[in-house]
């Protein structure tokens, strides 16, 4: 597949919000650090390297950038770089973080940020892009207690303009709905991909059905997570991938945007090749007949 002039734009918009962006977007999990992702000891990556995929992304159409300030290795965050990157920033580029959890100085993880801490995060955030306000902050949850008194204290923020759209991340359906009684949410952002998470399926077309943006990770990853994926693929995405002369991450990049017009992409990369090709991904079109053939590798883990 060639993808040298393919951009961000072939994949389609949506429209977070009042936000329109194009469907490919960048995750930046990766970009401090090389090797696995949140690993203390993982060696930071070349800053000039990750400032250059960074401006590369933009000109290639990518228009929404994933981030948090808990992304960081030993020397530097990805705030830090895509401030170093890209500012002052284009007015059409969407930043997008997390808040929630945490890490010390060292890189262990602390708890989850409580109520009244979640400002703070905010404010981090704010510092390290050099920013007024953020574009969509998610709340990102572990378990399945209420999220109401944290959503809350964020929309209390977006209220106070420090925040202009929120978000949810690693949710299930009860607590989406649950926030939607607090304060509109944009989008839902969950580990899934082809053969990830299956039963997640209903509640992706769910949330297409709401008007809420399904923004997955891990969608090439898959089971591979922080650390990347596995190397190992199954027979019948490699006959797609050939079909399409296109590589198997692209295959998974296009099946997962096949899943609605609600469906957003960040993969994330430290390496300019890869880059291009992710974004080329959003010109694949899959047949009736070969997303049949992939819907039976997706059932296979259900």
């Amino acid at each position: 597949m060639t993808s040298t002039t393919v951009t961000a734009a072939a994949a389609g918009t949506w429209t977070l919000g009042d936000l329109r962006i194009n469907r490919i977007g960048f995750g930046t999990m990766r970009l401090p650090q090389t090797g696995a992702a949140f690993d203390p000891d993982a060696p930071p990556r070349d800053p000039a390297q990750a400032v250059a995929v960074l401006r590369r992304a933009v000109e290639l159409g990518v228009d929404h950038l994933d981030t948090a300030a808990f992304y960081f290795s030993r020397l530097r965050s990805a705030n830090q770089l895509i401030h170093r990157a890209l500012a002052p920033y284009p007015d059409h580029l969407v930043i997008t973080t997390k808040v929630g959890p945490g890490r010390d100085p060292s890189g262990r993880w602390i708890p989850h940020a409580t109520p009244g801490q979640l400002r703070g995060q905010v404010e981090e955030n704010l510092r390290q892009l050099g920013r007024d306000h953020l574009d969509v902050v998610n709340l990102r949850i572990v378990g399945t207690d209420s999220v109401a008194e944290r959503f809350g204290a964020l929309a209390e923020l977006r209220q106070a303009g420090l925040i202009r759209h929120l978000g949810l991340s690693n949710v299930h359906p009860h607590q989406l709905a649950e926030a939607r009684t607090v304060a509109p949410v944009v989008c839902v952002q969950n580990m899934y991909g082809l053969g990830v998470r299956p039963e997640y399926d209903d509640f992706v077309a769910d949330c297409g059905e709401q008007g809420v943006a399904f923004v997955p990770f891990y969608s090439i990853a898959g089971t591979g997570r922080e650390g990347g994926a596995t190397g190992q693929e199954d027979p019948q995405v490699l006959a797609v991938a050939r079909a399409h002369g296109a590589s198997p991450a692209q295959i998974r990049l296009a099946w997962t945007l096949h899943r609605g017009a609600h469906v957003l992409a960040i993969p994330g990369t430290g390496d300019p090749g890869h880059l291009t090709d992710n974004v080329a991904a959003g010109a694949l079109r899959l047949s009736a007949e070969e997303l049949t053939l992939l819907e039976t590798v997706h059932r296979r883990s259900a």
